[in-house]
């Protein structure tokens, strides 16, 4: 599959690559040209933006930090098609070509942990140093006869349900419990970070958001995931009431060949805003190790 970029622009002071099927994916690239690139890839349906507390961290630690919204997501082309996780691989691709990253350490949430995971797979020789899994989709998130302990096809479709009936009460009430754990006995939830959960969501595109509920759910990383030879972090809050750990972090480290795998107790899915400074410290000494 062709990956490189056909064409780049600046619009409103924002950067964007245009990728060979013609989608225009926004792109945040901070720091040093010269500094090891970090590339974060966020999780459904949210943009770049989810990765503030991460990227103005290791800013300031001297890295190149680079983050894009998924096509369909965030500040992207809101195109019809293409939104599967061969795709959204591609386009990462694309972006990775246009900038020359190399050395590069790729680090996903939870469906950009899939994204991530199928890019350094497919497309990442010569470019990738390392990789991180946050909260990670891998290896596969659905029940099957082969993988019994995912989750069944039911979930799934009530998730496409609620969005279809009424998105922005969907993603309100997601960010409100489940995502952040803010469900949870004791809990004390931050207003600020439900409504920023809810102002990535509502950026982008229904249609993409849709369909990317099957490409989080019903893909199968097993391949890619063994053929993956550079170092990998598999990190996943252990309260994760969207992607539970045990079919999924523990599993994903067995397949690696290079893995280091921590489980945080009773930390939920969104652990990277609820936790910053346990998680970034963390993927700090991964990454300078």
């Amino acid at each position: 599959m062709k990956t490189a970029a056909l064409s780049t622009g600046r619009y409103d002071a924002a950067t964007y690559v245009t990728t060979s099927d013609g989608v225009n994916i926004f792109y945040k690239d901070w720091g040093p040209r010269s500094a090891q690139p970090l590339v974060f890839h966020h999780g459904w349906p949210l943009s770049a933006d989810d990765w503030d507390a991460q990227m103005l961290f290791f800013l300031g630690k001297g890295f190149r930090v680079i983050a894009h919204d998924r096509r369909g997501h965030g500040r992207s082309s809101q195109i019809s098609d293409g939104h599967d996780m061969d795709h959204y691989a591609a386009d990462v691709a694309a972006l990775a070509e246009h900038l020359d990253l190399r050395n590069a350490v790729h680090i996903g949430h939870s469906t950009g942990g899939g994204e991530a995971t199928r890019y350094v797979a497919r497309h990442g020789r010569d470019r990738v140093a390392k990789l991180a899994l946050i909260g990670a989709v891998p290896p596969l998130m659905l029940k099957t006869e082969a993988n019994q302990g995912g989750l069944p096809l039911e979930v799934f479709d009530g998730l496409r349900r609620q969005l279809a009936a009424n998105r922005s009460q969907f993603y309100l009430e997601f960010a409100s419990g489940p995502f952040y754990g803010y469900n949870r006995p004791g809990a004390e939830p931050s207003q600020a970070a439900i409504w920023n959960w809810w102002r990535q969501g509502m950026m982008g595109s229904s249609k993409a958001h849709h369909d990317g509920i099957k490409a989080f759910s019903e893909t199968d990383f097993s391949q890619d995931l063994r053929s993956i030879t550079v170092p990998t972090l598999v990190l996943h809050g252990g309260d994760d009431q969207i992607v539970p750990v045990a079919d999924s972090a523990p599993l994903s480290a067995r397949l690696l060949k290079h893995s280091t795998l921590k489980i945080y107790d009773l930390l939920p899915h969104g652990l990277c805003t609820t936790h910053p400074d346990i998680v970034n410290a963390d993927l700090l000494r991964f990454v300078t190790a």
